[in-house]
C-alpha cells in the first residue's frame, strides 16, 4: 500500500505502514458521528428552508438549536443518525481502496504528484458518492422531518416508503446522485491536492506537539476551503433529496437546475446555506477522522 523508500523505518513509520485505514476501530467512527450529527441536522435544516418569508424559518444558528430542542427534544438532533453509521464502513472501504488504485494508475502518467493526488481524490470521491447516496437520501428525509423523535419513522421504514413510492432509481432511493457526485468529488479533489502542496511548503517539526498542530492546521484549512467550494452541491443535494415545496410536484430535479433555481429565487448566498455548521464539524472531524487519510497521502 505504501511506497518503499531508502530511509530506515523507525517505530512510528513501521506503525504507519502497517496501518490499514479501512480497519479503523468502529468506536472512533461512532464517536465522530455522534459528536458531529447535531451539526449535520442543523446544516440540513438551513439548506432546505427557502427564504426568510416562511414563518417557520430559522433566524440564526442559535435559534435553530433552541427551536429543535424545544419542539423536538434532545433526540431531535439525532434524527437520521442510523444511515451514516451503516454507511461508514463501506464508505471508508471504497474511499481508501479506490484512492489507492487511482493513485497507482496516475503515477504512470506525466502528471505532477499534486495534480495526480487531486485527480485520485476526484475519482475516489465520485466512486464513494455512488455508495453513500442511498443512505444520504434516507438521512436527509429523516432530518427534514420536524415531528418529535418518537413520531418519526425508522430509517428502514423511510427507505421502504421511498422504494415503494418511487423505486430505486434517480427519482427514488438514488435521487440527487449528480449533486452527491459533485459534493464528494469536488471535496476530495481539492482536499488531497491542497494538502499535498501545502504540507511541502510547511516543513515538519521534530517536536510532537508542533507536528500535531502542523498536520491539524493543514487538514483543517484544506477541509475549510473544500467545504466552501463544494457547498453549492450540498445545498442542491439537500433540496433534491428533501421535501419538495408542494407535495406531489417535483421542483428540484437535477444538480445544475437546482443551483440555478436557488440562485434566481433566493440569491447567490442561498447556495452557501449551512456553511457555518458544516465548517464547525471540521475541527473535531479533522482530529478524529482525517489523519489516517493524511498518512496515505504522505506516502505518495
Amino acid at each position: 500500500m505504501f511506497i518503499q523508500n531508502n530511509r530506515s523505518p523507525g517505530p512510528g513509520l513501521v506503525q504507519e505502514m502497517n496501518h490499514n485505514p479501512v480497519s479503523e476501530p468502529a468506536l472512533k467512527c461512532l464517536v465522530e458521528i455522534c459528536l458531529m450529527h447535531p451539526l449535520d441536522v442543523v446544516k440540513t435544516r438551513f439548506q432546505i428552508q427557502r427564504g426568510g418569508a416562511d414563518p417557520s424559518s430559522y433566524r440564526s444558528l442559535s435559534d435553530c438549536f433552541r427551536t429543535v430542542l424545544r419542539t423536538e427534544g434532545f433526540f431531535g438532533f439525532y434524527k437520521g443518525i442510523l444511515p451514516p453509521i451503516l454507511a461508514e464502513t463501506p464508505k471508508r472501504a471504497v474511499k481508501f481502496f479506490t484512492f489507492e488504485q487511482y493513485k497507482k494508475l496516475l503515477a504512470l502518467t506525466p502528471l505532477s504528484p499534486g495534480l495526480a493526488l487531486s485527480a485520485a481524490g476526484l475519482g475516489s470521491g465520485l466512486t464513494e458518492a455512488v455508495v453513500v447516496n442511498p443512505f444520504e437520501v434516507v438521512k436527509v428525509g429523516l432530518q427534514a422531518n420536524r415531528d418529535s423523535f418518537k413520531e418519526q419513522p425508522s430509517a428502514f421504514a423511510q427507505a421502504r416508503r421511498i422504494i415503494q413510492a418511487d423505486g430505486w432509481g434517480l427519482r427514488g432511493l438514488n435521487k440527487g446522485l449528480t449533486s452527491t457526485l459533485g459534493r464528494h468529488g469536488v471535496f476530495n479533489m481539492i482536499y488531497f491536492g491542497f494538502y499535498f502542496n501545502v504540507k511541502d511548503a510547511v516543513p515538519p517539526s521534530p517536536d510532537a506537539t508542533l507536528e500535531f498542530l502542523r498536520k491539524f492546521t493543514i487538514g483543517l484549512l484544506s477541509g475549510t476551503i473544500s467545504s466552501c467550494v463544494n457547498i453549492p452541491f450540498d445545498v442542491a443535494k439537500s433540496r433534491i433529496q428533501g421535501p419538495q415545496p408542494r407535495p406531489g410536484q417535483i421542483k428540484y430535479r437535477t444538480c445544475l437546475q437546482t443551483m440555478a433555481l436557488v440562485h434566481r429565487e433566493e440569491g447567490f448566498l442561498a447556495l452557501y446555506k449551512g456553511l457555518v455548521p458544516k465548517i464547525m464539524r471540521l475541527g473535531p472531524g479533522t482530529r478524529i477522522r482525517t489523519f489516517r487519510t493524511l498518512h496515505t497521502v504522505e506516502a505518495f
